[in-house]
C-alpha cells in the first residue's frame, strides 16, 4: 500500500544527491547557489524530435500482429551528448489529430520525415529547455497508432502503460509503424509524470491504477475516474449515447475500418438500462486505487457538467484511504484547463510539482497547503488539508413549511409529506429560480438566513423514501446557495472564461511551434442563487446498480443519492436550500413515464460535510428567523445546455 513514507524515504536518500547533480547540470556556469528549480538552460530550437512505435503486446484490431502505438518525442539534445539522462512528461491522448488539444484546438503537425513539428499545448516549449523530455502518445486506434479505441478499457490503458514500460527498459519499440528496427530509450532515467485534461487525464488515472513502475506522478485535469459515472448517475442515463459513439468520434480511418467488432462490444456491454455490467468494472479505476504508486495533483472545475465532479470526489477519497500523496485545485469554472483560468500560478505550480516529483528538488511544495480553491472569480484561498480538518458529516432534515412545497431544513427530524410531478421540460435553474414559490415540479427546503458563514467541503448524500405513481421514475437532488453573488458564468459556452486576442508566452518557440497562447479572463454573471452540488438516480436501481427493476406504483422505496463533490461557502445572510425533483433537463434523460412522487419527510435526510459539523450549523442558524422568504422569481446562470457526449479536449 503506498503511503507518504514512500516519498519521505525517497527524499531522504536522494534529495541531497539529486539536488547537487541538478545544480551542476541545470545551473549556468559561474553560478554558485544551488537552484530551487530547474532552469531553461537547454536549447528548444535544437531539441531532438523523433517518433517511435511501442509494441503494446495486444492485437485489438485482429490483424494477426500486435499493435504499435506512436509516441512523438521532444527532448533536449545536450544531456544525451553528455551522457546524462532526463525524466519524461507524457500526455497520452486520442485528440492529437481528430479534434485538437486545448483552448485553441491545436493538433500535431509533422515534417517530411514524420517528425513532430508542432506539439500541442505548452508542455514541450516550457519543460524541454528545463531538462525534461516531452512525449505525446497517440492512444490506440487514433492518429498514427494501430489498434482500436475502447474508451478507457484495457487496450487504451495498455497503450499508454506500454510507453512507460519502454521508457523503463521493459518493452520494445520500433523506428517505424511496420519495420523491424528496434530503438531503446537510453536518454531517459524512466521517471515519468503523466498529465492531461479530460480523456487524457482519465488515461493517467487508469495507468496509475495499474501500479506501473516508473510512473512517479500524474496530473489529471477534469478527468474521469469511472466510466460508468460518465454515462450514468446511479442508473439514470446522463446522455442518450454510449461509448461506441465516442469511439467513432476519435478513431482513425484505419481503426474505423478494422474495429467494428470492438465498437459492437462497447455497444453490447453498455445497455441504456443503466445496469452496471462487466464493461464498466473494467473501466472503474477507483476500485484499484490501492495499486497507485504515483503522487496525484488533481484539478477540476466545480461546475463541470461534462466530467462531473463526482469523478474527482470519489477518486480523491479512494486515494486518501490508501495514503497516496495528493494535491488539488478546484475552480469555479466548468470543463476548463487551469492554464486558461489561472495561467501564471498554474505554470509555476506545475513546474515546482514536476521538479519535486521527477527531479527530486526539495522546493517545499509538499509542505504547502494541499488545496487551492477559487472562492470568487479570480479570488483564491488555500486549505492545509482537503477536506479541511474539522469537517464532519452533518445530517439535515427537511420539514413542511408555512407554504406547501416551500419547506424548512434543519437538524430536527420532522413528519409529513411533499408531492411533486416530474416535468422533463424543467431544469435545476427553473427549480432554484422558484425556490421561494410553491410549484408542482419540485419540493424545496430552506434554512433560515445564516448568521455566520457555513462551509461545505467534500461529497454529500441525500437519502429519500419516496412513492411513485408509475413504474419508472428518475430523481434529482441539488444543493443551492440562496443569496446574491457574482460567479463565473459556467453555463456559457466557454464555461466561465472569455478568450482574448492578446497572447502570453510560456517557454521557447520555433517557426512551427509557438509558445504563445491567447490570454483569457473570467466571464462572470450576477445571480440571486448558486446551484453548487447535484446528484441524480433512477429509482428502479434503488436495490442494486447491477439490475434495475420496475417500481410498484404506490409502494415506497428508499434510495441514497450521491451528490457531486465541491467546496462552497454559504455566506452570512444567505440560505442553504435542498431541492428534490424529477428529471433535470439536459443533465439526465427523462424516464419512460411522467410520475408524481411523494416524499416521506420522516425518512428523508441530507448528510453534508460541514466544517465544524452539527455545532457549526446550529451556530449559523441560531437567532435567525426561519420564515420562508417572500415568493418571487430569482435570477441565475443560464439553463444547462445539451452538448455532445464527449469528454472535450
Amino acid at each position: 500500500m503506498p503511503t507518504r513514507t514512500r516519498f519521505t524515504i525517497w527524499r531522504t536518500l536522494a534529495t541531497a544527491a539529486v539536488a547537487a547533480l541538478a545544480a551542476a547540470l541545470l545551473t549556468p556556469a559561474g553560478a554558485h547557489a544551488a537552484p530551487r528549480g530547474s532552469r531553461p538552460v537547454y536549447s528548444y530550437a535544437h531539441a531532438v524530435r523523433e517518433a517511435v512505435w511501442v509494441d503494446t503486446g495486444l492485437d485489438a484490431d485482429g490483424d494477426g500482429r500486435t499493435d504499435r502505438v506512436a509516441a512523438d518525442i521532444v527532448r533536449p539534445s545536450e544531456p544525451a551528448r553528455q551522457g546524462r539522462k532526463v525524466p519524461v512528461i507524457m500526455d497520452a491522448s486520442p485528440y492529437y489529430s481528430c479534434c485538437g488539444r486545448g483552448n485553441e484546438s491545436q493538433r500535431k503537425t509533422y515534417d517530411a520525415q514524420g517528425r513532430v513539428v508542432q506539439m500541442p499545448l505548452f508542455y514541450d516549449n516550457y519543460f524541454v529547455p528545463r531538462g525534461y523530455a516531452f512525449v505525446g502518445v497517440d492512444l490506440t486506434g487514433t492518429n498514427r497508432s494501430d489498434g482500436c479505441v475502447d474508451v478507457g478499457g484495457r487496450f487504451e490503458i495498455q497503450s499508454a502503460k506500454a510507453v512507460i514500460d519502454w521508457l523503463n527498459g521493459r518493452a520494445r519499440a520500433y523506428t517505424s509503424r511496420t519495420g523491424a528496427t528496434t530503438v531503446r530509450a537510453g536518454w531517459t532515467n524512466g521517471r515519468t509524470g503523466m498529465i492531461g485534461k479530460s480523456w487524457d487525464g482519465t488515461i493517467a488515472n487508469g495507468v496509475a491504477a495499474t501500479g506501473v513502475r516508473g510512473l512517479r506522478t500524474i496530473v489529471p485535469i477534469s478527468a474521469i475516474s469511472s466510466w460508468y459515472d460518465y454515462y450514468f448517475a446511479q442508473g439514470a442515463p446522463l446522455y442518450d449515447g454510449g461509448p461506441d459513439d465516442l469511439a467513432g468520434y476519435v478513431e482513425s480511418d484505419a481503426a474505423r475500418a478494422a474495429c467494428a467488432a470492438v465498437r459492437k462490444k462497447l455497444a453490447d456491454g453498455s445497455p441504456r438500462s443503466g445496469d452496471w455490467t462487466p464493461l464498466w468494472t473494467e473501466r472503474d479505476y477507483v476500485k484499484d486505487a490501492a495499486r497507485v504508486r504515483a503522487s496525484v495533483f488533481l484539478a477540476h472545475g466545480m461546475q463541470d457538467l461534462n466530467v462531473r465532479t463526482k469523478h474527482f470526489g470519489q477518486w480523491w477519497d479512494a486515494l486518501a484511504r490508501h495514503g497516496v500523496e495528493r494535491k488539488i485545485w478546484l475552480s469555479q469554472t466548468g470543463h476548463v484547463d487551469p492554464f486558461d483560468y489561472r495561467r501564471g500560478a498554474w505554470v509555476d505550480t506545475l513546474h515546482r510539482w514536476f521538479d519535486h516529483e521527477l527531479l527530486g528538488y526539495d522546493n517545499g511544495i509538499d509542505r504547502e497547503p494541499m488545496a487551492d480553491i477559487e472562492r470568487r472569480p479570480d479570488q483564491w484561498v488555500t486549505s492545509r488539508a482537503w477536506p479541511p480538518q474539522g469537517t464532519r458529516t452533518t445530517t439535515l432534515r427537511p420539514a413542511p413549511g408555512a407554504r406547501a412545497g416551500v419547506g424548512t431544513l434543519g437538524l430536527r427530524p420532522a413528519t409529513g409529506t411533499e408531492t411533486f410531478t416530474d416535468d422533463p421540460a424543467l431544469s435545476e435553474t427553473d427549480w432554484a429560480a422558484r425556490l421561494t414559490t410553491p410549484t408542482p415540479e419540485k419540493a424545496g427546503f430552506l434554512t433560515a438566513p445564516l448568521t455566520r458563514d457555513l462551509r461545505l467541503s467534500g461529497s454529500s448524500r441525500v437519502t429519500v423514501t419516496v412513492t411513485s405513481t408509475t413504474a419508472s421514475a428518475h430523481l434529482s437532488a441539488v444543493l443551492v446557495d440562496l443569496g446574491p453573488d457574482t460567479v463565473r458564468d459556467y453555463a456559457d459556452a466557454a464555461e466561465g472564461i472569455t478568450t482574448l486576442a492578446d497572447r502570453s508566452c510560456w517557454g521557447e518557440s520555433t517557426p512551427g511551434d509557438s509558445a504563445c497562447f491567447r490570454k483569457t479572463e473570467a466571464r462572470t454573471v450576477r445571480t440571486d442563487y448558486t446551484v453548487f452540488s447535484r446528484g441524480w438516480a433512477d429509482l428502479g436501481h434503488h436495490a442494486s446498480l447491477g439490475r434495475g427493476v420496475p417500481l410498484t406504483p404506490g409502494r415506497a422505496v428508499t434510495m441514497t443519492l450521491d451528490l457531486a463533490a465541491t467546496d462552497h461557502v454559504i455566506p452570512r445572510g444567505h440560505r442553504l436550500a435542498l431541492v428534490v425533483a424529477g428529471t433535470d433537463r439536459d443533465l439526465i434523460e427523462p424516464p419512460s413515464t411522467r410520475p408524481s412522487l411523494t416524499l416521506d419527510l420522516a425518512r428523508t435526510s441530507a448528510r453534508l460535510p460541514l466544517t465544524g459539523g452539527p455545532a457549526a450549523f446550529a451556530g449559523a442558524v441560531s437567532g435567525s428567523t426561519p420564515a420562508a422568504p417572500a415568493p418571487r422569481r430569482l435570477t441565475g446562470v443560464g439553463a444547462p445546455e445539451r452538448t455532445e457526449h464527449i469528454p472535450a479536449p
